[in-house]
């Protein structure tokens, strides 16, 4: 009788996920890419938490993206015994507590070991680390004069400090030409479009501070609606130049993501 072969561990990715099909691949998939080859010992599989874009992916498009408690239960009927949750999600909010470490509770008797690694920013090093990365995606039209807006999403839980607590740290670096917004909670746009004023930049180079650049990347930042980052900083008599690139497309990032996935295996 032929011994039963043993299942791989698993590394299910948990994305928030986007409708962008374009930025997916570039994004999420380079991350999933990453962490496939820093750890070829495992499998690597995919998970969205944002039920909205499961439905529009499976309803306009006929792409099935599994949810956690769906990948949980597949993996579990498959007879996988290890399973590690690497979420790509900015910081532990409401998307991580709720749909990726609740849910993982409630699958914990199925499997042998199971555990869910840490947001992007989770530790001083973290934020630091994310800085250096930043500023190393500016180019040599960069000067001093010019501003480096990131904007990121925002969100009404207490995980939202984090904004605040890394443009805290780059203020402590002494870092004069970096400045962190947000397009659904705070800082605002209009707290940031003052910070940029007071620190005498003449040019603004916009980019997402988020992992994948979907709708609010290329929409609510770059577009040319009146109420866009791009057309509310033009008003205020700047220059503007739109970097439309979601992080998880930069490699340093990704070896974040696969360092805090190192931590827990």
């Amino acid at each position: 009788m032929n011994k039963k072969t043993e299942k791989r561990p698993v590394i299910l990715v948990a994305s928030f996920g986007t409708t962008f099909n374009s930025s997916r691949s570039i994004t999420i998939g380079a991350i999933e890419s990453t962490l496939a080859e820093t750890f070829p010992d495992h499998e690597i599989r995919r998970a969205f938490t944002s039920n909205n874009i499961r439905r529009i992916l499976r309803e306009r498009d006929g792409i099935s993206i599994d949810g956690i408690p769906q990948a949980l239960e597949k993996l579990a009927e498959e007879g996988v015994k290890d399973v590690v949750i690497m979420p790509t999600h900015m910081m532990e909010g409401d998307e991580y507590n709720n749909k990726i470490v609740a849910e993982a509770q409630k699958f914990k008797t199925r499997f042998d070991s199971l555990k869910v690694g840490h947001a992007l920013l989770t530790t001083d090093a973290d934020y630091d680390l994310l800085i250096d990365i930043l500023r190393r995606t500016a180019d040599a039209r960069d000067a001093a004069a010019t501003a480096l807006v990131f904007m990121g999403h925002g969100t009404e839980h207490s995980a939202n400090e984090a904004y605040s607590r890394l443009q805290r740290t780059i203020n402590a670096r002494g870092i004069k030409n970096m400045f962190i917004g947000t397009v659904e909670a705070t800082p605002t746009v209009e707290d940031v479009v003052e910070m940029v004023r007071k620190s005498g930049a003449k040019e603004v180079v916009l980019s997402p501070l988020m992992i994948v650049a979907g709708d609010h990347a290329t929409n609510d930042m770059a577009g040319n609606d009146p109420d866009s980052w791009k057309s509310i900083f033009e008003r205020a008599g700047f220059a503007v130049r739109c970097r439309v690139t979601g992080l998880g497309s930069i490699y340093g990032v990704q070896k974040m993501i696969a360092n805090h996935c190192r931590e827990i295996l």
